[in-house]
């Protein structure tokens, strides 16, 4: 199921990138060709112009200067010179003159005024000889220059003969291929990079889901497992008394109290799973009151000295007088009652254990720590996980579900404080909280 979610959410992004970054290179493309379309257009109808106005100057054969004049600038070539050339038609489409500097067959200019005579209206370009030429078919105008009483006077007149401009037009042409083969490339280059991070961010981003649905898998089994105990022990005792019918109740009565004491470990294990499920609800209630917290741990201290005397435990006591801590005064207790309690559960007999209480000018620092078997580097990222416990043996010693810890964290995640445990084998095991005054 996450593999597939996987999958959706690479698939997704790839199609939404594919489109983005191919709307952003066709426009860049369109561009491009708009303008190099733009500049052969300009250079061709410049050439065309500039043509007729040659031809104009071309038909004063007087033998006056002007004729040289016009002579020496027709081959005079502008700085952004493409190759091209002039074909004039009869109006029936048939060739009559080449104007070409282009050493080319005649054959090839008389394919490209067929090509270009059947296509007038066309656009080009069209190929002639290995190469692409733009063209233009324009009416031809025939110009006379009449020199009278020294007047000069310059008749134009069209004979119905077309002139067809060519402009070679192959390297505007390969340069967009070209531009367009390296967008290609460029586009596959980018998404195969962009695939790659997408599937980095897609296995990233699905972890904490992965995470999530281990957790809760596993919390299905431990529950299930916590659940399964104290059913069993109800259900073998129960046995007992329908097989004992006749007795009664008082000959019964250690029955009757296993029964109770399986029923009191359900019902201990679902309030425990309901504190959990509201403190980690995100409308879960906090209510801060000013309270002195120093007066508060001493009180849980003396109010569980029989536990430690009981195992002959040494209590190492640094608490500072008067702290006074803005927060909710039932989670810190709750907090502080679950490392004390599991302080004594887990020290050996005869051991130590140390409660120190202290505060800066915005904090306040509870520490409890005690002597035992400690907790392995392994288990030490684990021990605040639901129903995780370091020794399994040792459960029906010291009781418990292997939630406290996850209370306990809950509690200060919510409080906006911070909890943090320290321990190694066989040496002293140190939880500490942190929160704000």
């Amino acid at each position: 199921m996450l593999k597939r979610l996987r999958n959706k959410i690479l698939v997704l992004n790839m199609l939404l990138t594919t489109v983005v970054v191919a709307i952003a290179f066709a426009f860049i493309y369109l561009v491009m060709d708009s303008q190099i379309q733009a500049e052969n257009k300009r250079k061709l109808d410049a050439i065309t112009e500039g043509k007729i106005s040659f031809a104009a100057q071309e038909t004063n054969t007087d033998g006056s200067e002007d004729a040289v004049a016009a002579d020496t600038v027709q081959q005079r070539l502008p700085a952004d010179y493409a190759l091209s050339f002039h074909v004039k038609l009869d109006p029936y489409g048939k060739l009559q003159n080449i104007d070409s500097l282009i050493d080319l067959p005649e054959a090839s200019y008389h394919l490209a005024a067929e090509t270009a005579w059947k296509h007038k209206d066309g656009h080009g370009p069209i190929s002639i000889n290995g190469r692409l030429w733009q063209y233009a078919v324009v009416p031809a105008t025939s110009t006379q220059v009449i020199n009278e009483n020294g007047m000069q006077t310059i008749i134009a007149a069209q004979d119905g003969s077309y002139q067809i401009s060519f402009l070679d037009v192959t390297g505007s042409m390969e340069t967009l291929r070209t531009l367009a083969i390296t967008f290609v490339f460029v586009i596959l280059a980018v998404l195969a990079a962009i695939f790659l991070i997408s599937l980095m961010f897609a296995n990233r981003s699905i972890r904490p889901v992965s995470e999530a649905w281990e957790k809760q898998r596993q919390f299905v089994a431990d529950a299930s497992h916590e659940l399964k105990t104290p059913l069993s022990i109800i259900n073998a005792n129960y046995d007992v008394l329908v097989s004992n019918q006749n007795e009664t109740i008082i000959s019964q009565i250690k029955w009757l109290e296993y029964m109770k004491a399986g029923t009191d470990r359900m019902t201990e294990l679902i309030h425990s799973l309901l504190s959990l499920a509201r403190l980690e609800s995100e409308t879960a209630e906090i209510n801060k009151v000013p309270f002195n917290i120093s007066s508060k741990v001493s009180d849980i201290i003396e109010s569980m000295a029989a536990a430690l005397h009981e195992k002959k435990i040494t209590l190492t006591l640094s608490i500072e007088p008067g702290i006074v801590i803005n927060s909710d005064m039932d989670r810190v207790t709750q907090v502080f009652t679950i490392l004390y309690d599991n302080a004594i559960k887990y020290t050996e007999f005869s051991g130590q254990i140390g409660v120190s209480l202290t505060q800066t000018s915005r904090l306040i620092t509870c520490t409890v720590c005690n002597s035992g078997d400690g907790i392995a580097p392994r288990d030490l990222t684990r021990i605040f996980d639901r129903f995780y416990r370091i020794d399994q043996a040792r459960t029906g010693d010291t009781g418990g579900h292997g939630l406290g810890l996850s209370i306990a964290k809950a509690c200060i995640d919510q409080l906006g404080g911070q909890l943090t445990a320290s321990s190694a084998d066989n040496e002293m095991t140190t939880f500490s909280f942190k929160l704000s005054k």
